[in-house]
């Protein structure tokens, strides 16, 4: 077993704040000389089904405290997903309904244990106790805050600023996150940068109710393919878990040189002292940054894959993009339209876009290839009877027989 000292070395790596190291390396050294591993909580609303890897960051440090021997608890806030976390928010965020929530909760488990393992994690629904909560218990709870130290909280404080409402229901999400961590006795609690204000909550809540305060470890918000906003769906800028090994792949190779030391800081099982030595080499041109960027991409899509897909995915990226082959599994389609084809439509039925919109745009950036040739007309002609090669951006392609 590692001595306390030495789990705390390793708990900090990518860390961006942990509130505080002291009360953290006073739990480490009582789980070292009682044998009581600590309670390590991280919370997850399941909002979207999907799973990207900026939700990963939160999971591979709860892996972490798993090889240390520690309990970790994956909180699924399926009754506060139905009141809507505010944390960044600029307006109020959608509610969603409870079959909603639980279809989402299926997926989730699926992904997570591509990370964790399935055999030490413990998976509990914060309805367990939540749904028992009378009114009184509801008014009780409110009462541990006050509005004048919600408003110092950035969002919500930028908001009534801005004289953007605030639902009065927005206020209780950060004590019903806070009570989770009273029902769980939770020692650490894991969130984003973007949770601070929630967690310390949690710690507040918890001394009220005489249980010693948890420990808040942040990690910071990984930034997504574009290299400055946070990653998200949203913003097509993410690495979906159950994205094909090509789709992981390509999008890994994307990324702009200055953030590879962010993204093996975050999301690589390596050694610190093994990649340090990998930028060194890198930073005094011994090493090409391709290679440095491939060999996390190879890492990554064999965790969510498996070795020999990673090794395909690097073989269609040489043919596709270094010797600009057009790759042999694409998918096909027939589009039996009528003489005119509306393109934003076309790609709709591709799913290369969800929307009329992001294909317009992806047209007028010249992101769309019919047989090779970039086009930027919205509209074609007399298209029936004949097959073409479509290409969106630089890793999508479909056979549209029309």
């Amino acid at each position: 077993m590692m001595t306390a000292a030495e789990q705390l070395a390793e708990l900090q790596r990518g860390a961006f704040e942990i509130l505080s190291e002291k009360d953290l390396l006073a739990k480490l050294e009582r789980s070292v000389k009682t044998g009581q591993p600590m309670v390590v909580k991280a919370g997850f609303d399941p909002t979207a089904p999907d799973i990207h890897l900026g939700h990963t960051v939160l999971m591979h440090k709860m892996a972490q405290f798993q090889k240390l021997g520690h309990q970790v608890v994956f909180l699924i806030g399926d009754f506060t997903a139905m009141v809507g976390d505010p944390s960044g928010k600029s307006k109020t965020r959608p509610q969603l309904t409870r079959a909603e929530v639980l279809a989402n909760v299926e997926t989730y488990k699926k992904q997570v244990y591509k990370i964790l393992d399935p055999q030490k994690t413990v998976i509990r629904f914060n309805s367990e106790w939540l749904n028992i909560f009378t009114a009184y218990d509801f008014i009780k709870l409110a009462s541990h805050a006050n509005v004048a130290r919600m408003l110092e909280r950035e969002d919500f404080n930028r908001r009534y600023k801005e004289g953007q409402s605030i639902g009065l229901h927005e206020f209780m999400y950060p004590l019903l996150q806070a009570y989770d961590s009273v029902a769980l006795k939770a020692d650490v609690e894991l969130g984003g940068t973007d949770q601070k204000f929630n967690l310390l909550m949690g710690r507040e809540l918890m001394r009220d109710h005489h249980l010693e305060p948890q420990v808040c470890l942040l990690m910071p918000l990984l930034e997504g393919l574009d290299g400055v906003q946070k990653m998200s769906k949203s913003l097509n800028n993410y690495i979906g878990v159950d994205d094909s090994p090509n789709e992981i792949y390509g999008k890994m190779m994307s990324l702009p040189d200055n953030m590879l030391r962010r993204y093996y800081d975050l999301l690589s099982s390596k050694p610190v002292i093994e990649f340090e030595s990998i930028f060194t080499k890198m930073n005094s041109g011994q090493l090409n940054p391709k290679i440095v960027k491939s060999d996390l991409a190879v890492e990554i899509v064999t965790r969510y894959h498996n070795a020999e897909a990673a090794e395909g995915a690097v073989q269609h990226f040489e043919n596709v993009f270094a010797k600009k082959e057009i790759p042999d599994d694409i998918k096909e389609i027939s589009y039996p339209e009528s003489e005119e084809i509306w393109i934003p439509k076309l790609l709709i039925a591709l799913e290369f876009t969800t929307t009329t919109s992001e294909g317009k745009r992806l047209l007028s950036q010249g992101g769309i290839k019919i047989d090779e040739k970039v086009i930027k007309e919205e509209k074609l002609f007399k298209m029936a009877g004949k097959s073409v090669v479509l290409q969106c951006g630089k890793r999508k392609f479909a056979k549209v027989k029309f």
